[in-house]
């Protein structure tokens, strides 16, 4: 694999670049810059303005309206972007309820749900786990009883990312209760405006609202909406999640995060010498990058594969472990970096900035960002759930 980038690559560069200079809204810049929370509209503009460009869904073929860009031009647009302090698309229905229909879904449901997702018009989230199925998935119990054209489903799921702004809701449920665990799994696509569809906000430490609980009643789903077939839905989930996993490596994130850790620590704070100026620090910093420079070139691999309309296996598992490793020691450096001046953490101090260090006053998203963070290794099936795969999978058993 040649890993120098051609002419026309670096065309593609200083074209996303010149996009994002003109496009990108100065204050959506500002708050990714300075760790402000993102409103549902701030989300939705962003959004718009990709989609006006035909930027907005890079792995789509271009028969359903999407870019289909190569994985080079993929992982320069994710560089770029970090750059510039864009906000990230959420990804529930682009990247992940997308390429399921796209594989498995019928005509129909491609013909109707695609467009609705690049124009905004539908705000997806994902209903996997529960509260007794996270990482062991396969014991979910949210039930859906076919009646007629209908499915009744009850139960709950947890975690629910911003579905506070979600009007669909893509989930597994049983629908087979006598056969194994994973056979008896189904994928559905639920409106979330459907009597006896609750959604309860789980608060967090710092006191956003970022996930929820998600609580089904007796809610009728047309059965035009269950996605392949009944109790196919395992199959389905894990073509998903082979999606997730290489997202949340986050390459991008990790590369911008590296260059603020180096830009606070080259600070000198309260008058004493620069922390990248201790050698313990200093070579914990460059063994990250180096890890992190191995995983990008890695990334390419990978996404290379996804392009050709195969999905990742072991190699996602290895990428989300990797991935989360590095995001959560780049969180760490840039904590102590910020020393003293990360303890900030109340919500009405998460209004500064790591550009902003060493003011005391702004550096509350360094700490805000560690903890969070820290879910990383959990959620797309937690890392060591991914490292039993790929010892399955590299070495048998």
């Amino acid at each position: 694999m040649d890993l120098s980038y051609s002419e026309e690559e670096k065309a593609f560069r200083a074209e996303v670049r010149a996009f994002l200079e003109e496009k990108l809204p100065k204050e959506l810049s500002e708050k990714i810059r300075t760790g402000a929370d993102l409103g549902k509209d701030d989300i939705e503009r962003w959004h718009a303005i990709l989609n006006e460009q035909g930027w907005l869904a890079p792995n789509w073929p271009k028969k359903f309206g999407g870019a289909e860009w190569n994985a080079v031009q993929k992982h320069i647009f994710e560089e770029e972007a970090a750059m510039a302090h864009a906000p990230r698309i959420v990804p529930f229905g682009l990247g992940m309820l997308a390429p399921v229909l796209q594989k498995f879904g019928s005509q129909e449901q491609n013909d109707y749900w695609l467009p609705r997702i690049l124009s905004g018009e539908d705000w997806w989230c994902q209903g996997y786990s529960e509260p007794g199925a996270g990482s062991d998935l396969a014991s979910l119990k949210c039930e859906a009883v076919r009646d007629g054209d209908h499915y009744i489903v009850n139960g709950q799921k947890t975690w629910t990312t911003l579905g506070q702004h979600a009007n669909m809701i893509f989930c597994l449920v049983r629908t087979d209760k006598t056969v194994k665990q994973q056979e008896g799994i189904s994928f559905l696509l639920i409106d979330m405006e459907t009597p006896g569809v609750e959604v309860r906000p789980i608060i967090l430490l710092d006191g956003t609202h970022e996930v929820n609980e998600v609580w089904f009643t007796d809610v009728k789903v047309p059965v035009e909406n269950l996605v392949g077939e009944e109790n196919k839905g395992w199959t389905y989930a894990k073509y998903l999640l082979t999606h997730e996993r290489t997202n949340i490596a986050g390459v991008g994130f990790s590369q911008a995060g590296l260059r603020a850790v180096k830009r606070i620590a080259k600070a000198e704070m309260a008058g004493g010498k620069p922390l990248m100026q201790n050698p313990h620090f200093a070579a914990r910093v460059a063994q990250v990058e180096i890890d992190l420079m191995a995983m990008s070139t890695t990334n390419l691999r990978i996404v290379s594969k996804a392009a050709s309309g195969t999905a990742p296996g072991v190699e996602s598992s290895m990428l989300k472990v990797k991935g989360t490793i590095i995001r959560q020691e780049i969180n760490d450096l840039a904590r102590r970096a910020a020393g003293v001046y990360a303890m900030p953490f109340a919500s009405e101090a998460l209004e500064g900035s790591n550009e902003a260090l060493p003011d005391p006053l702004a550096a509350g998203p360094v700490a805000a960002q560690y903890f969070n963070n820290r879910k990383l290794s959990i959620f797309g099936g937690s890392n060591e759930i991914q490292r039993g795969i790929i010892a399955k999978m590299t070495m048998g058993g």
